[in-house]
């Protein structure tokens, strides 16, 4: 298994940092800065499927569970919830309870009257997933669980072509009294309130009202009940947040692993304290990934999720923190991501798509000819680690004895695969045709930035050493995503990241899952009828064995070429205290501290 040493500077954390002058009455707001490196596409849950919008979504909106952030191993806990879910001896029947008392943020569409957050908000929220008038792109997670009644909802909605009936109450989901709702499923789901009950931009209470006074602008609006609520934004380029002042009272109160000193010391340093600790989050959209890191330096930016590859050798030469940011007090955290990076095929698409023995064979050969150690080398900065299959290591349903022939390196036996399938050269161009004749001509998606573009040319390298002609379509991420769900792209590079439970990666390969997680469009019955399986299992051996099954189905049809995990860095200001990084955890701005009169002593600018 991969181990990632957690690198940090002992002087810039939270082990000295004075409780006392932390404590003491800011002369000036806090103010936490960063950059992010890819632009957002809006604020709505039910909408939003890509990282960085969830993430800020993630601090407005607030999910009954959460996981607790200094932990290890992982755990959940209460969060709008008063105390954790019943839950019935076959894992098909929930009951969750929410606190009284919890208020929304205040917004025009309650009339200026305070709003409690109840149980049927959390109905209303989960009903929005199957509202067809939202496109949600999470609502395979739901379908996953099965919820009874409101798939049927959903396509009585399609077919008749109506309204969503959000007043008509189903067996599966319903507010049982103003603070319990219910929530029942047709098959045994022991991870329930894992999967759908402890992400923020998954089930974050959304307040009717509001969706029902900004209509298609809710995405513009967004009202949660969590720590923060959004106060600017210039769509991408500048976002800005700030304490929600009808936020309730919540203290730090974490309890890191036994022998842990670090999480330990800032355990200690910030018990007690109300949360959040700063009062403004501001966040600039910065693409490139030169500007982004030279503003870190210039301290613009009060700390930099993950190191832009092409700056590691810089700043963390031999993965440790130069001795040049040491000596400003930076602070380091190295960590192993919960994703994965992937090339997919479209499934779908009559070049690169099908599942007859010809079309396994061109994926496989291309998936072959990808040197995997260069592109780790040159293009990720040694910032990553070869991938097996789906599942990437800090996940449950990750076995480092799994070895396939995802991470192969042949181009001999690439070109052999080619030949033997009648993908050859018959113009004598240098270029190979397909097996009938035509010409075979595999359109890459890309982005323009340097990171990637780095990767794109190692896929021209490695497709022109086989003698495939590949080509490259340029377009803004968003603009990717937006042709991907429609299926009209034939190939493209994404990362994935998802929860502490494999299935959440297998489900990049379930076939009802197309146009959601499922960007490849395979549809295979039996990789369909094991992730079933697999689903309804409590974790032990059976179902590991149906994980091993999933991945080797995935290797054997390549709809996704998984090229590798990642290997994340973070670095922080001398003047932020408490900051951690739990990958399960996407809320963690709230558990982070900034010292402004340090800032100010320290700062260049």
């Amino acid at each position: 298994m991969v181990r990632v040493g957690l690198w940090v500077l002992a002087a810039s954390l939270a082990l000295s940092w004075p409780a006392d002058a932390a404590d003491a009455p800011a002369a000036q707001p806090k103010v936490l800065r960063y950059a992010l490196p890819a632009a957002e596409t809006g604020f709505d849950p039910a909408q939003v499927t890509d990282l960085y919008s969830n993430t800020v979504i993630a601090h407005i909106f607030e999910a009954p569970l959460e996981f607790e952030y200094l932990a290890q191993p992982l755990r959940m806990r209460p969060n709008t919830a008063s105390a954790m879910p019943e839950v019935s001896a076959d894992f098909r029947r929930f009951v969750f309870t929410i606190r009284p008392g919890i208020h929304f943020a205040d917004d025009p569409a309650f009339g200026g009257r305070p709003r409690e957050l109840t149980a049927q908000d959390y109905v209303y929220t989960i009903e929005r997933h199957y509202d067809p008038r939202w496109k949600s792109g999470k609502l395979y997670l739901f379908e996953s669980a099965q919820i009874l009644g409101l798939s049927e909802l959903r396509r009585e909605a399609l077919e008749r072509k109506t309204a969503f009936d959000y007043d008509r109450e189903v067996e599966g989901l319903r507010a049982l009294d103003r603070y319990r709702f219910e929530v029942r499923v047709a098959q045994p789901s022991p991870r329930l309130p894992e999967a759908l009950f402890t992400d923020p931009a998954l089930t974050g209470a959304v307040a009717r009202e509001v969706v029902e006074r900004y209509g298609e602008q809710i995405g513009e609006h967004p009202v949660g009940t969590g720590p923060f609520r959004l106060a600017a934004w210039r769509r991408n380029s500048r976002i800005v947040l700030e304490r929600n002042p009808d936020f309730r009272e919540l203290f730090y109160d974490e309890h890191p692993p036994a022998g842990d000193a670090r999480r330990g010391a800032i355990a200690t340093a910030l018990k007690g304290r109300r949360l959040p600790m700063v009062d403004r989050v501001e966040l600039a959209v910065i693409e490139e990934p030169q500007p982004r890191w030279l503003s870190f330096l210039n301290d613009e930016q009060d700390l930099v999720e993950r190191i832009p590859d092409e700056f590691c050798d810089i700043a963390i030469p031999n993965n440790r923190l130069a001795p040049h940011l040491a000596r400003r007090g930076i602070g380091m955290l190295r960590y192993q991501r919960n994703d994965i990076s992937v090339s997919y095929f479209a499934m779908e698409n009559p070049v690169v798509g099908g599942y007859t023995p010809d079309k396994v064979a061109l994926r496989r050969a291309i998936a072959l000819a990808v040197d995997i150690d260069r592109e780790i080398r040159v293009a990720r900065h040694g910032q990553a680690v070869r991938a097996q299959s789906h599942i990437p290591p800090p996940v449950r349903g990750y076995d480092p004895a799994f070895k396939s022939e995802m991470s192969e390196f042949d181009r001999a036996k690439a070109r052999a695969l080619l030949d033997l399938y009648r993908y050859v050269d018959r113009d004598g161009d240098g270029w190979r045709e397909q097996p009938d004749g035509s010409p075979l001509r595999i359109e890459y998606a890309t982005s323009p930035d340097k990171a990637f573009r780095d990767l794109y040319e190692l896929w021209q390298i490695n497709m022109d050493a086989i003698g495939i002609r590949m080509v490259p379509l340029v377009r803004q991420w968003p603009e990717q995503l937006k042709a991907s769900r429609a299926g009209k792209l034939m190939m493209w590079g994404v990362g994935w990241s998802g929860g502490p439970d494999g299935e959440y990666f297998l489900a990049l390969g379930y076939g009802p899952n197309k146009g959601q997680a499922n960007h490849a469009r395979f549809d295979l019955p039996a990789f369909n009828a094991v992730y079933e399986r697999q689903r309804v299992l409590p974790d032990g051996p059976e179902r590991a064995a149906l994980f091993d099954q999933a991945k080797r189905l995935l290797v054997a049809y390549m709809p996704y070429k998984v090229h590798v995990h990642r290997i994340w860095t973070d670095l922080w200001q001398p003047w932020v205290g408490g900051y951690h990084r739990n990958v399960f955890v996407r809320e963690f701005w709230k558990y982070v501290d900034v010292d402004m009169d340090e800032r100010a002593r320290r700062s260049r600018r």
